[in-house]
């Protein structure tokens, strides 16, 4: 849908979602009205270097040909229904990542916290039926996101934030231990826990990969314990960083594993995959979604999953992503560039991280910040050097604007 085709103004449309929409997002000065490949496009035609990939969603590219055909070709047959007869795409789909990424079920759902609350569901049921009542605690990582329904934001390791602040008391049964600390991990475990959950790379924390011995030594842990180990990959999974799935480059296996975003190419699906042991867990009646599973997704799902695979987008985003964390480390007030694949963040030495983002949105880029020092970049996996070097160009600049900006307010007082 174009703006000149609704007969309302860029002011009035604005003036509309304001007016009638609940705001909890802090909205850019432009209407979205196209995207291609890396770049997002506004009303009036400018073209905005897309560093943002729809939070990690348009992995094989902004509007993607094939993921395009896919759901146009499937609005031909059927848009939706119940999940009682079997339809092609969701079956072609579970065989297509089943097969890729070692696991032997599929349960779909809609987006990333809902992929997270099956997962959840899974292991708590999991627990009840093999050990009793009293098997359902789960530690999970401090500073991690897991989502905004309520067993997602009580995985969610930020009891301070708004995240979690306002909304009462918290599901309970789960405890934060610090992230890549593995004896605190430990620590946590108590004859209740049936689960150790996390996020290969915390990207809402300020982009923290795991190390390699932290990964490998929760898998012995839970192994040792009889513990499940449950990987939150609704960001890193499919090629984000620099694998078909985080856990893929770590070379562990866990035993339920959540996906979205890139799993759609832009269309809003979910999933969680477990070993068929503990995704039997779930049986007639204890688990469901009228939408998951849905026929269009599904088609855009397979399509975004088979451009990922065919051509190779993770080994793109494996050697890009060393590539920008090299050219971010030469930018003034960078103190690290850290991340894994194309799941990038560099922190400053001072404050401006909400600067740059708005620095660069000034000269037509896209990226995000996380806090007072992280700027965050999850661009599609198709980014080339050449417009890797076009964002530290502009990032350039945007860092030396706002450090002067915030040493006069320093001086000031």
């Amino acid at each position: 849908m174009r703006l000149k085709d609704t007969k309302v103004t860029a002011q009035e449309l604005k003036d509309m979602a304001e007016k009638y929409m609940v705001e909890t997002y802090e909205r850019y000065d432009f209407i979205a009205e196209r995207a291609e490949g890396m770049y997002l496009y506004d009303e009036e035609g400018n073209a905005y270097l897309d560093f943002y990939g729809g939070v990690a969603v348009n992995s094989p590219g902004n509007r993607n040909k094939q993921v395009e055909e896919a759901v146009k070709d499937q609005l031909g047959d059927i848009v939706h229904t119940f999940n009682y007869p079997y339809t092609i795409p969701q079956a072609l789909l579970a065989k297509k990542i089943c097969d890729a990424i070692g696991m032997d079920k599929i349960f779909y759902q809609n987006s990333g916290t809902e992929a997270n609350e099956c997962m959840i569901k899974m292991a708590r049921k999991y627990g009840v039926d093999h050990y009793g009542p009293e098997k359902y605690h789960i530690v999970t990582a401090k500073n991690s996101f897991h989502g905004r329904t309520f067993g997602g934001m009580s995985a969610t390791g930020q009891p301070d934030s708004a995240v979690q602040e306002g909304f009462g008391p918290m599901v309970p049964g789960f405890s934060y231990a610090e992230f890549n600390n593995l004896d605190d991990f430990e620590s946590k475990v108590t004859e209740h826990t049936i689960a150790i959950m996390i996020e290969p790379v915390q990207g809402e924390g300020g982009v923290h990969p795991a190390s390699q011995e932290f990964i490998e030594g929760l898998r012995r842990l839970c192994d040792e314990k009889e513990l499940l180990l449950l990987f939150d990959e609704v960001q890193t999974g499919w090629g984000r960083t620099g694998a078909v799935m985080a856990y893929m480059g770590y070379g562990v296996k866990p035993d339920a594993v959540s996906m979205a975003k890139a799993m759609g190419g832009g269309l809003p699906i979910g999933a969680c995959c477990a070993r068929k042991e503990v995704a039997e867990a779930l049986s007639a009646g204890t688990h469901g979604s009228t939408y998951g599973g849905h026929a269009l997704a599904c088609a855009a799902s397979l399509a975004s999953v088979s451009e990922i695979l065919e051509k190779d987008l993770s080994r793109n985003a494996r050697e890009m992503g060393r590539y920008m964390k090299k050219q971010l480390s030469k930018l003034p007030h960078v103190k690290e560039a850290r991340g894994r694949g194309l799941l990038v963040g560099c922190e400053y030495d001072i404050p401006i991280a909400a600067e740059v983002k708005h620095g660069c949105l000034e000269r037509m880029a896209l990226i995000t910040s996380i806090g007072d020092s992280v700027n965050r970049m999850i661009p599609p996996l198709i980014v080339t050097k050449e417009q890797i070097d076009e964002l530290m160009f502009i990032m350039r600049a945007a860092i030396q604007d706002a450090a002067e900006k915030y040493e006069e307010m320093r001086l000031a007082g």
